[in-house]
């Protein structure tokens, strides 16, 4: 089984999802009849409040769990556990997927930074020179090259991110999943990192990501899929019209609302990633 590099064209769906559920130890729904598609290019936000199934869709999408219900298809294939079990269709999809965790030190342990980036090349079959190459140009291109050779642990937390984007861009993938990406860091590493997703998306990658944060759905997004508490699909649109829709923003638990009165005057707080305030006698 394998997987033609020419094999999906840009009206060609990537990954294809039709009423996906899955429970955690059987018993505690995470996803709820998921039903989409995604397609190359597309820069897709998966947008919900802690706990309604965002991550849970990621883990999916890339192979490490599978639908209990429902299809999952990827590059036309479903992307089940004797897919994956076989060893030429899942070295294929690994060089054409790449995940990016939330906590980036669950996907480093190597000893140094240079061993990290070069590990997936060397385990997806390049040559010796070419895993050094490609380690090479992605550690100058993410502003690490002087770093090569320090221990990734003792790095700082958005030090850390770079080094695991750097491990995933190394391999050159097609399709880029990224779970709560700004998630702990500082201001200047979050436009670094939304400066890069941009760039990524403009060379042609196809980027998902999962968030919670308004502002980077409105600055990088070009769909936008609403996942509310009961593990289903609430909404799917623009981040316009998803950022405009208050009361959906409300009913997924994005913002939450404080009504204060002072006197004659009533002010309604909205606060989430961005805050609204009305006011009113």
């Amino acid at each position: 089984m394998s997987l033609a590099p020419n094999q999906i064209s840009n009206r060609t769906a990537i990954f294809t999802l039709r009423g996906v559920g899955y429970k955690y130890l059987g018993r505690f729904p995470a996803l709820r009849d998921i039903s989409f598609d995604v397609y190359p290019g597309e820069r897709l936000a998966l947008l919900g409040a802690n706990g309604s199934g965002k991550s849970t869709l990621l883990k999916m999408l890339d192979g490490l769990i599978t639908p209990e219900e429902g299809t999952l298809e990827a590059f036309g294939t479903a992307l089940s556990e004797e897919a994956l079990g076989d060893g030429e269709f899942s070295r294929a999809f690994r060089r054409r997927v790449g995940f990016i965790f939330q906590n980036s030190e669950a996907q480093l342990f190597n000893p140094t930074v240079w061993d990290e980036v070069a590990y997936g090349p060397l385990h997806l079959g390049l040559s010796k020179e070419e895993a050094r190459g490609r380690t090479q140009d992605v550690l100058e291109m993410l502003g690490l090259a002087e770093m090569g050779d320090r221990t990734p642990f003792n790095l700082s937390g958005g030090e850390k991110k770079k080094v695991a984007i750097a491990c995933v861009l190394s391999i050159n993938p097609d399709v880029l999943i990224l779970d709560e990406p700004t998630n702990g860091l500082d201001p200047r590493t979050q436009h670094w990192l939304l400066e890069l997703l941009l760039q990524l998306a403009e060379s042609g990658k196809t980027i998902v990501i999962a968030t919670h944060d308004l502002e980077l759905v409105s600055q990088f997004a070009s769909r936008c899929l609403v996942f509310g508490e009961d593990h289903r699909l609430a909404a799917e649109g623009t981040p316009h019209r998803i950022l405009e829709d208050r009361a959906l923003l409300l009913q997924v638990n994005l913002i939450h609302e404080h009504i204060h009165t002072h006197g004659e005057l009533t002010h309604a707080h909205a606060h989430g990633t961005a805050e609204e305030h009305h006011g009113g006698h």
